[in-house]
């Protein structure tokens, strides 16, 4: 493990100031380096930021300090920052006047337009001016596509109570922040947690219950409304790097993790994981997901992306730089990787979100929902999540007579397609699309195309049915028999939306 002491938190209000005062925020790096550099620094490419701030400004000399991870002269560092103070607390080291940083400091925008920062060890920003490459046991990393997809899909409405599980440098803790009365972080890596220290005293954030262990152990039969974690979910032969590795077989890690949220959930609480699973030859994964959800809990299970094996293993072979190492290592690492997948029937792994939901005490059996969507979705997701719970508990209380007699609204932003041979005078199908949210998109006959298309609330289903029969000339009585299947998955995949009692 790395054992680079840290900064010390208690000044960082002044740091803070100094940084927002040079304009080290993400709008201000975007005017400074241009669209091209700024997406360039995030593939890990520093050529053109280094151009784009040959200037003397406070805003250059942060960018090459922090971001670039270039030393700078005592004078430039001296007119951006409060230099005697951050060279006592660590945040930067002094010698032969040049100045270096002793963390990467990076700028993070949150999702109501807050100024925050992101705190994490030196190269070890997903992403930034070092990559992730080849690390020592115990680093911290900082935001990577992973921490903001989990961000972005986590339901945000006011709790209580809020847990970050394996926080890292803390960016789910600081998220929670904003929304939760009392916030609690754990990790396995004590370095991790002085790191979340530091992001949230940096971003102006409250503090958090900091609590060093592995999964729930730190927190014992505690419960919470909201549970998140980015866990180290790699399926790898040997735990070698803390910041990915599970340590247990297989994806044992995320199926505890899983099994165990249930009993650490407030009623109607939420826990929302990044999670990998194996494909195991001979078996459906949609059932060993299924077999993960703890009793008393609702899921939706989105399985993002698949990987073949040897996808899996290079991609993690070249996140901690074993590409770059001896030929024979790189082979032996590989081989061993090769070893643990065949002796586990494993053909493939696959990538996604897990969403849980504490059912309510009245509530009937519980609603399983897993399913394959690796297309584009429209982040921020937490609304949908939602959306979707609430959903589900709509459809459990409606029979088909009551879904006859129900109102119905086509959601905002749903558009319909036509698919057929040009010049042909009827469509061979038709396609409703969202372009919100999941943006899913599904197959309807001219019945569901025409209710979906006059459902603006006024109308029950049933009588909708009924003109639609008299329209085409079929029987109103069979059409209100086969019709509540459609609507039914209409509604499960938000295309219409269920008119509330007094709305």
């Amino acid at each position: 493990m790395s054992t680079t002491s840290l900064p010390a938190s208690d000044r960082s209000p002044r740091l803070r100031e100094a940084l927002l005062a040079a304009g080290f925020t993400v709008d201000g790096l975007l005017d400074l380096l241009g669209a091209s550099a700024y997406a360039a620094l995030a593939r890990s490419e520093t050529v053109p930021a280094l151009r784009a701030t040959r200037g003397e400004s406070p805003l250059d000399t942060l960018v090459r300090l922090f971001l670039l991870q270039r030393s700078v002269p005592d004078r430039e560092a001296g007119a951006a920052l409060p230099l005697e103070e951050c060279v006592e607390d660590g945040w930067v080291t002094r010698e032969d006047g040049e100045v270096r940083a002793a963390v990467d400091v990076r700028p993070y925008g949150g999702p109501e337009g807050q100024d925050w920062f992101i705190v994490s060890d030196l190269g070890c920003a997903v992403g930034g001016a070092g990559g992730i490459g080849s690390h020592e046991e115990g680093v911290v990393l900082g935001v990577g596509g992973a921490s903001t997809t989990l961000a972005g899909i986590t339901v945000r409405t006011p709790v209580d109570s809020a847990l970050d599980l394996g926080t890292g440098s803390g960016i789910q803790a600081l998220h929670a922040a904003q929304h939760a009365t009392r916030v609690t972080a754990t990790d396995l890596n004590p370095r991790a947690l002085a790191f979340t220290r530091l992001t949230l005293a940096l971003s102006g954030a409250a503090t958090a219950d900091l609590r060093e262990g592995s999964l729930f152990e730190p927190v014992g039969s505690e419960t919470y409304d909201l549970i998140v974690s980015n866990p180290p979910f790699v399926i790898s032969p040997a735990a070698r790097l803390t910041y990915r590795d599970g340590g247990m077989g297989g994806d044992d890690l995320c199926r505890t993790l899983v099994e165990q949220a249930g009993d650490r959930l407030n009623e109607g609480g939420y826990a929302q994981f990044l999670a990998n699973w194996q494909h195991i030859d001979g078996e459906e994964w949609q059932d060993r997901l299924r077999s993960w959800v703890p009793y008393g809990c609702d899921a939706w299970i989105v399985q993002r992306e698949v990987q073949d094996v040897t996808q899996y293993i290079e991609l993690w072979l070249r996140d901690s730089g074993d590409h770059r190492t001896d030929p024979a290592e790189y082979t032996s690492r590989y081989e061993a990787w090769l070893d643990e997948f065949e002796a586990s029937r494993t053909k493939g792994i696959g990538f996604g979100w897990i969403t849980l939901r504490k059912a309510r005490a009245a509530a009937q059996s519980p609603s399983i929902v897993i399913e394959e969507w690796p297309h584009s979705v429209e982040q921020p997701l937490g609304t949908a999540v939602q959306a979707h719970f609430e959903r589900q508990d709509y459809l459990r209380a409606h029979d088909d007579a009551a879904l006859l007699a129900a109102h119905f609204t086509l959601a905002g932003e749903v558009v319909q397609e036509q698919v057929g041979l040009p010049g042909a005078e009827d469509p061979e199908h038709v396609v409703l699309r969202q372009h919100r949210g999941m943006r899913r998109a599904t197959k309807v006959d001219a019945v569901g195309a025409g209710f979906a298309g006059v459902c603006d609330g006024t109308l029950p289903a049933g009588r909708i049915l009924d003109a639609i029969a008299q329209l085409m000339g079929e029987d109103p009585v069979l059409l209100r028999d086969r019709t509540p299947q459609a609507i039914r998955l209409l509604v499960e995949e938000g295309f219409l939306e269920p008119v509330r009692a007094g709305a």
